[in-house]
C-alpha cells in the first residue's frame, strides 16, 4: 500500500536547525489534495482510498490503525474535541461514520474488526466536518447545503442559503447554539442552530472563494482566510451583529516580514556569519519582495505569488514560553494565529495582524513535500511548545507529519525583534548644529540715524507745517492694493455676552473622561453647521478642550464652544474649501489651509488673519498642516513634499495703516517623501520638543521623518490600504516603526454630532 519508508532527515541551514522535523512520511495510493485530514492532541488520521488510517503523532513508526466501512472515496476527516473518547468521524458519497479511537484500536488488539457508528448516508460530496463543543452535534458540508446531525441519531436540520458550496463551518465556542460557515461565494453566514434560521449574511469579502475559517473564544471573534491570500477578523456579538476588525494580506505582510529581517541582516554587526548567509541564501528573500533587492528591475519580471488560506489554527503567543518568567514583558490577551498555505507555514501576531515567523518548506531540505494541498493543525495538551502539523502534497500522493518546536522558534522571533533600537517621540539628544530646527525668526528693529532725527527736529522749529511727520504720501502713484479692507464678519461683543458665553462653554467641560471607562455611545448634542447640506472636511479641538474648530466645504471655519450650545463664531476668507485648522498650545491662534493654495493664520477673539501664505508658497493645496516645536514652525504638506516655515505674528496695529501686516514667514527647510505623488495627511507632536514628524501618501507607505538630521530614518511600505488620518498618541513615549504606529481614517458629513 505505502511506496516509501519512514524518512528522518536533519536540517542543514542553520539557522532553521531543530526548528521543524519531518517525524514520518509515506505516499499514499491516491492524491490527497484539497481533503479535510485531521489532527487532535494524540492522533492525526489521513484517508487513503476507501479507508482511514491513523497515526499516533507521538510515534507515528506504531502500527498504523486502518479502519475500514466505506464503499467510496473519503473527502473529510474531523477529530471530536474530548479527549475521552477520542471520536473521529468520516465521510464519503456513501456513508459518514463516527469511529472510536480507543474502542477501534481495543478492537484490532483483540483480533476483531473495528466498527463505528453510521449517522448519514448519501448526503453527497461532504468537503468539511465539525463537531460541536461537547462532540454531541455533527456539522457536515455538502454542496451547497449545511446537515446538522446528532451522533445517534438521524438528520436534525439541513441549513441553506449560500449560493455556491459551502467550504467550511464552525460552532461558536462562546454561544454553542451559534453557526458560522463560509462558502464559495464568498460570503459567511451566521446561524441560530435553535430555531434553524439564518441570522446574518456579510457581503462579498473577497475576489476569491472563502476556504478555511478558524474560531478565537479568548476575545470572541473568528477569522475567515481567503484562496487569494486574505484574512479577516469579525467580531461576534452576543447580538449577532459581526464587524470587522483586522484585514490582513498575507502576501503584502510578508514583504514586511522579510523586509524586516534584511534590514536587521544588514545593520547587525555581530551577527553569527553562517546565520546571516544562511538567510540571504532563502529563497523567500528574492521573490518576496521588491524592496529586498535593490536589482529587482534588472532582474526581469517576476511571477506574481498568491497564497491560498489552506488551514488556520489558534493557538497561544509565540513568546509566551521566553516571556512566562517574567510576566511584566507578556502582552495581556495575546494570542497568535497559524496559517498554513501551498508553501509554508505562517504564524501572524493577532494583536497586530504582523507575521511573529514563518517556516517556508523549500527553505528546509529534509522535508519530502515542498508544495502543500491540504493541512491538519494540531498540538499536545500537556506540551503546548510542540505544534504538529499533517500535510499532503499538491501533486503527489506523499503524507509527511512534521513537528514544530515553539520554543526554537520562539527564540529566533525574539532574537530578530529586539536588535532594532525603538525611536523615541521624545528628544533624547540636543540638536546638531546643522539642523533646520536651530532657525530662529527675530523681528529687527528699526532705528533711525541721529542725524537725521535732529535735522528733522530742526526743520520742524523752522518751517510751519501742516501735518505731522507720521503721516506720509497719500499714495496715488502707487499701485491699488487688492486687500486694502476686510470687512468685520464678527463685531465686537459687549463685555457681559462674552462672559455669559463662557459660561455656558465651561459648561460641558467639568471634568476628564475616566480612562477606564467604555468610549462614548449616547449622542449628547447635535448641531447643524449650515441650513444647507455642507460638507465637513476637518474638525479639532483645542488644547484645554474648551472650542472645538470645524472647516467646512463653504469656504469658512467655525468655533465652537466644546458643549455646541451658542452661535459659532465664523472665519471667512478663503477661495475654497478649508482642509485642515490647527490649534496654537496657549489656544489663542488658528491656521486653516484650503483648496486655493492658502495658509492663514487667525487669532482667536479676531475677525482678519494675522498672517497669510499664498500660491507662491503651494504647489498645490496642503492636504494637512499644523504649528510645530511647541509653535515655534509652521509644518504643512504640498504634494509630495512638506514644508517647515518659521513665522513671525505682529499684534501691534496702526489704524492709519491697517492695511499693512507685519506678520512674516520665511521657508526653513523642504523633504520630499520617495515614490509618491501626494502627501495624504502628516502628524507631528507640538506640546513638547519632538524631532519625529509622521507622513502618509498616496503610495499606501508611512515615513518617519527625523528633522534633527534632516532626512528621512524609516519607510513603512503598505502601512495602510487608505490612509486618511496620522495621530501621536502624546501619553507613549517610544514608537517603533512596525509595532506602535497607529492609523485613524474619519469621515465627516453634514452634521456635527458631540
Amino acid at each position: 500500500m505505502w511506496g516509501s519508508t519512514t524518512i528522518h532527515q536533519s536540517v542543514k541551514n542553520d539557522y532553521l536547525k531543530e526548528i521543524i522535523t519531518e517525524k514520518h512520511c509515506v505516499q499514499s495510493s491516491t492524491p490527497l489534495s484539497h481533503i479535510q485530514l485531521a489532527c487532535c492532541w494524540k492522533y492525526c488520521a489521513f484517508p487513503c482510498d476507501k479507508q482511514v488510517c491513523v497515526w499516533n503523532i507521538h510515534n507515528p513508526i506504531l502500527q498504523t490503525l486502518e479502519l475500514k466501512g466505506h464503499h467510496q472515496s473519503i473527502t473529510a476527516l474531523a477529530f471530536g474535541n474530548h479527549n475521552e473518547p477520542t471520536l473521529l468521524c468520516s465521510a464519503a458519497e456513501d456513508y459518514v461514520i463516527i469511529w472510536d479511537v480507543e474502542a477501534c484500536r481495543m478492537s484490532l488488539q483483540q483480533g476483531l474488526d473495528p466498527r463505528g457508528n453510521v449517522v448519514g448516508t448519501l448526503l453527497g460530496k461532504v468537503l468539511y466536518l465539525c463537531f460541536s463543543p461537547d462532540d454531541q452535534t455533527l456539522i457536515t458540508c455538502a454542496d451547497n447545503k449545511i446537515y446538522v446531525l446528532n451522533c445517534k441519531e438521524d438528520i436534525l436540520a439541513v441549513l441553506e442559503g449560500h449560493l455556491g458550496v459551502v467550504t467550511a463551518a464552525e460552532f461558536c465556542p462562546w454561544q454553542l447554539n451559534i453557526l458560522v460557515s463560509i462558502s464559495e461565494d464568498r460570503t459567511f453566514k451566521v446561524w441560530d442552530l435553535t430555531r434553524n434560521v439564518l441570522l446574518y449574511q456579510s457581503s462579498v469579502l473577497s475576489g476569491s472563494p472563502l476556504l478555511s475559517l478558524c474560531m478565537d473564544n479568548r476575545v470572541n471573534q473568528f477569522i475567515t482566510g481567503s484562496a487569494n491570500g486574505q484574512l479577516d477578523v469579525f467580531t461576534l456579538l452576543y447580538g449577532q451583529q459581526c464587524r470587522r476588525v483586522l484585514h490582513i494580506d498575507l502576501v503584502k505582510e510578508q514583504q514586511k516580514y522579510y523586509c524586516k529581517i534584511q534590514r536587521k541582516v544588514r545593520l547587525s554587526e555581530n551577527s553569527d556569519v553562517e546565520s546571516i548567509n544562511s538567510l540571504r541564501n532563502c529563497k523567500n528573500l528574492h521573490y518576496s519582495s521588491s524592496y529586498l533587492n535593490g536589482n529587482n528591475l534588472e532582474n526581469g519580471p517576476r511571477a506574481c505569488i498568491e497564497l491560498p488560506i489552506l488551514r488556520m489554527s489558534h493557538c497561544e503567543y509565540l513568546l509566551n514560553s521566553l516571556l512566562k518568567k517574567d510576566s511584566s514583558f507578556t502582552p495581556e490577551s495575546s494570542s497568535s494565529l497559524w496559517v498554513g498555505t501551498i508553501n509554508g507555514l505562517f504564524n501572524i501576531n493577532l494583536a497586530t495582524g504582523e507575521i511573529d515567523a514563518a517556516l517556508h518548506f523549500e527553505d528546509h531540505l529534509g522535508l519530502s513535500i515542498q508544495t502543500a494541498g491540504s493541512y491538519a493543525i494540531g498540538s499536545r495538551n500537556t506540551n503546548k511548545r510542540m505544534v504538529f502539523c499533517l500535510l499532503a502534497s499538491m501533486f503527489g500522493k506523499h503524507i509527511a507529519l512534521l513537528e514544530v518546536h515553539m520554543l526554537e522558534l520562539a527564540k529566533m522571533c525574539l532574537q530578530y525583534s529586539n536588535e532594532e533600537e525603538p525611536l523615541s517621540i521624545i528628544a533624547r539628544s540636543s540638536l546638531l548644529p546643522t539642523s533646520p530646527l536651530n532657525y530662529d525668526l527675530k523681528q529687527k528693529k528699526k532705528s533711525k540715524p541721529a542725524e537725521h532725527s535732529q535735522a528733522a527736529a530742526s526743520s520742524i522749529k523752522d518751517k510751519p507745517v501742516v501735518f505731522h511727520t507720521k503721516v506720509k504720501s497719500s499714495g496715488y502713484t502707487a499701485a491699488p492694493r487688492l486687500n486694502m479692507y476686510t470687512p468685520k464678519v464678527n463685531p465686537p461683543k459687549s463685555v457681559s455676552s462674552v462672559m455669559k458665553e463662557k459660561t455656558n462653554s465651561l459648561m460641558g467641560v467639568s471634568k476628564e473622561y475616566p480612562l477606564n471607562s467604555l468610549a462614548p455611545s449616547r449622542l449628547h448634542t447635535r448641531a447643524a453647521v449650515s441650513n444647507q447640506p455642507t460638507p465637513i472636511c476637518c474638525i479639532q479641538y483645542s488644547g484645554d478642550g474648551k472650542l472645538l474648530a470645524v472647516g467646512l466645504a463653504d469656504k469658512s471655519m467655525l468655533v465652537y464652544n466644546s458643549s455646541l450650545i451658542g452661535t459659532p463664531t465664523v472665519f471667512k476668507g478663503h477661495d475654497g474649501a478649508v482642509n485642515c485648522v490647527g490649534w496654537t498650545q496657549n489656544d489663542k491662534w488658528l491656521l486653516t489651509a484650503s483648496e486655493d493654495r492658502s495658509l492663514w493664520i487667525w487669532p482667536v477673539h479676531g475677525s482678519a488673519p494675522a498672517l497669510q501664505l499664498g500660491t507662491e508658497t503651494f504647489s498645490k493645496p496642503a492636504r494637512s498642516a499644523q504649528f510645530y516645536y511647541m509653535d515655534k514652525f509652521l509644518l504643512f504638506s504640498s504634494g509630495s513634499e512638506f514644508q517647515l516655515h518659521g513665522y513671525h505674528l505682529d499684534t501691534s496695529r496702526d489704524d492709519i495703516k491697517s492695511y499693512k501686516r507685519k506678520s512674516k514667514s520665511k521657508l526653513v527647510a523642504k523633504f520630499k517623501m520617495s515614490d509618491t505623488q501626494e502627501i495624504s495627511c502628516l502628524s507631528a507632536v507640538n506640546d513638547f520638543y519632538s524631532y519625529i514628524v509622521l507622513v502618509a501618501g498616496t503610495n499606501r507607505a508611512l515615513e518617519v521623518f527625523d528633522l534633527n538630521v534632516g532626512q528621512s530614518v524609516v519607510t513603512v511600505p503598505d502601512a495602510h490600504s487608505r490612509p486618511e488620518a496620522l495621530s501621536f498618541s502624546s501619553a507613549s513615549q517610544n514608537y517603533t516603526p512596525y509595532q506602535h504606529m497607529e492609523l485613524y481614517t474619519s469621515c465627516c458629513f453634514s452634521s456635527l454630532e458631540h
